[in-house]
Parts: C-alpha cells; structure tokens; sequence
C-alpha cells in the first residue's frame, strides 16, 4: 500500500540481515566473494537486485539509501554519489557527447557554472544560459538538437524560483531532458518528478544528512536512463558514495521532515521580524507575500524553504559587520544544517563570478545567505536584530 513520505523517510528501502538489526547495517567492504568461479562470470554477465561486485559499482548500504531516497523523490532509481557536484557533473556528462546543446538558468552556484561554462564547452558541448524565470527565453533558447535543460528550481543565493512544469513541457516538446538541482527545494517539499523533471539532482550533504557530518548527492530519475546511462558513467569515472557516508545519510533521512519543517516555520517568523527593517535593502524569502515568485513556491512546493537572503544596506562592509556581530548563527559555507549557518556569497560561494556576473544575478555586495536551523526561533531572531543593531 501507499506510504506517507515520513514513513517512508523512516523504513523506505530497509533490507535487514539474518541477525535482524533496528538500524541500518554498514558494509564496509571493497569487494564481494564468489561461491565459483562460474558465479563471479554470471555476476559479471548481468548483476541480480540484490547482488554485487565491487564497491565502486553499487554496496548493500548505499542501495538502502538510492532506494529510499527514490521512494521520497518519487522516482524510479537513484545513484548515489560522493558529493553533489558529483551528481551535477555525472548527470550532465553522462548524457552528453560533443556537439550536444545545453540550455541553462543563469543563476547558479559557482561549481555548477564551472561546469557548464568551462568543463561542458571543454569537450565540444555547446552550452546557452537564460534568465530562469523567463519562459520566452527559454522557448527561444530550446531547440532540436538541445539534448537538456539545467536548472535550480530555488537558485542559490538569490531565491528566484523555476517553474519546474512550464520549462519541463517546453524542453520536451523538443525531446530535451530536463535536469533539476532541488538542493534548496528539499525533497520533503519537492515534486520535481511529477512537474516534469527527468533528473533531480541533490547535494545530500545538505538537508539531508543536516548535521554537517558527511558528503554526499543522488541522482534520481527513471529506472532505464539511472541504470543505462548514470551508473556505466558513475561507476568507471569513480564518483560513488561511501557505504559510511551513505549510513550517514540512512540516519539523516529519518529526522530530515521534522528537520525541515521545523526550519520551515523559523524561517517564516524571521521573514515577518525582518521585514522592512531599516538597516535592510531587502529581505528576501519565498514563503513571504513580498517575495515576486511566492505564488509560484506556493504552488510548486507549498512552502516557502529553510533559506533567507538579506540585503544589507551599506554593502561588504555592513555585511561584514553582521556577521561578525552574530553570537548565536555561526559563519559558514554550507547550508541546510541543524545550526543556524550564514555566509556572504559574494565573498565565498560564488566568489569565482566577476563584478558583473554577481550583479547580472543580483548577488550585490551586502547579500548575506541565512540557512535557518533548528534552534529556538526566538534566540535567533534577537541575534539577528542584535546583529543588524551593530551594523
């Protein structure tokens, strides 16, 4: 029968061994043992669902965390990856050969374009960037021989959502698959899959595992193009996931709704304390009103995320001085966390992007990324006033 997404978060994919463990076992093995030689060509030939080779090819621990993931995603199959840049780079280059054409959101975060921009055009892949939110430019864009489309459905920093179904029936009215980094959207509240999206793709390193523990990202989609085309390329190019981290990952996702949800709602009562504060430019959150694509995160997702930017008045040097002024958030580079975590993107995660770059994707100066965690919300609200207060 049907499960709820927290049951599945909880049991999906379980497979126990004969002791019957509670938790999920770790295999930390290389490789597999034969009963025959005949046994080690028949596996070789063509490998049962619960049989394996090498580590590098597949691992009963991270088969537990693809197949979970896939029933919260809602997806046929997953590959689990070593690092969410693993998974972009995997889902990209394993379908495409030169003289293929891309079309990409502008909005991305720094690894993502260095791939697009410098690895994709390096072997002869021809790649075109839009404004994410604009559905002309992407129908212009699309053309026959574009082969996919790339984008993040929440972009990183600036909040802009995609709309995930509109672009998906215009890559596919060309044959275009459509590749979707999710990482902002969470798969708590994602429906990528049944909006159109091919591939979804996720930096578990974030929500997921939550705890700032472990690397890790999946790609997820239909079973044929996981397994045909995904794992060939994943396997021999050597970017899987450890049976430890994939552990790690099992454990995160049993707390990841309560997690995000929590996160959820903090981040609702610090937009609406923050809002038309006077040392603030703009407050950006897409589950606030104010927000331009707050109708469209209702609809996509029906909330609005863990993630806030604030535009601080007074550039760098206001923004520098928040940060520096936070006792309770700590200063970091990553997000999705159980702490409160914040960071100045200009100056760190998209720091590779000239002046102008930042400024066409409206990454100024005082833009400081907020990842709200699981702390009382009161206590981050007056440290981010008491913060804002210093500026």
């Amino acid at each position: 029968m049907a499960r709820g997404k927290q049951t599945e978060l909880v049991h999906g994919g379980t497979k126990r061994s004969q002791w019957g463990e509670v938790s999920e076992a770790i295999f930390l093995t290389q490789g597999f043992v034969y009963d025959s030689a005949e046994a080690a060509e028949a596996r070789f030939k063509k490998t049962g669902p619960d049989e394996f080779i090498y580590a590098r090819y597949g691992n009963p621990t991270v088969a537990m965390f693809e197949e979970r993931m896939a029933l919260l995603e809602g997806a046929e199959d997953g590959f689990a990856c070593a690092s969410g840049m693993a998974a972009v780079n995997g889902a990209l280059c394993s379908m495409l050969k030169a003289g293929d054409h891309v079309v990409s959101a502008r909005a991305l975060f720094g690894s993502c374009l260095y791939i697009l921009e410098e690895v994709l055009t390096r072997y002869g892949v021809e790649v075109t960037f839009v404004d994410g939110g604009d559905l002309a430019a992407w129908e212009a864009a699309i053309r026959p021989e574009t082969k996919a489309v790339f984008f993040e459905s929440m972009s990183n920093p600036t909040l802009r959502l995609v709309d995930i179904a509109a672009v998906a029936r215009l890559a596919h009215a060309q044959g275009a698959l459509v590749v979707v980094d999710n990482v902002f959207s969470t798969p708590v509240y994602s429906k990528a899959i049944e909006q159109g999206a091919d591939l979804v793709v996720y930096s578990t390193t974030k929500h997921v595992d939550g705890q700032g523990r472990c690397l890790g990202g999946i790609i997820l989609g239909a079973r044929e193009h996981i397994r045909g085309v995904v794992e060939p390329y994943m396997k021999h190019t050597g970017g899987s996931m450890s049976p430890f981290n994939a552990w790690v990952m099992l454990k995160g996702l049993e707390t990841l709704g309560l997690r995000v949800r929590a996160q959820t709602e903090t981040a609702v009562k610090i937009a609406e304390a923050l809002q038309g504060h006077p040392k603030l430019a703009q407050m950006i959150y897409p589950g606030h009103p104010d927000h331009p694509d707050h109708a469209l995160a209702q609809a996509q997702l029906g909330a609005g995320g863990t993630m806030i930017a604030l535009d601080l008045k007074g550039g760098k040097e206001a923004a520098f001085r928040f940060l520096n002024a936070l006792e309770v958030v700590i200063i970091s580079n990553n997000l999705g966390d159980a702490k409160s975590i914040v960071t100045h993107p200009g100056t760190t995660t998209h720091s590779r992007l000239t002046p102008e770059q930042r400024e066409q994707l409206g990454i100024s100066e005082g833009l400081v990324r907020l990842s709200v965690g699981i702390e009382d919300p009161a206590d981050l609200i007056a440290d981010l006033m008491g913060a804002l207060e210093a500026v």
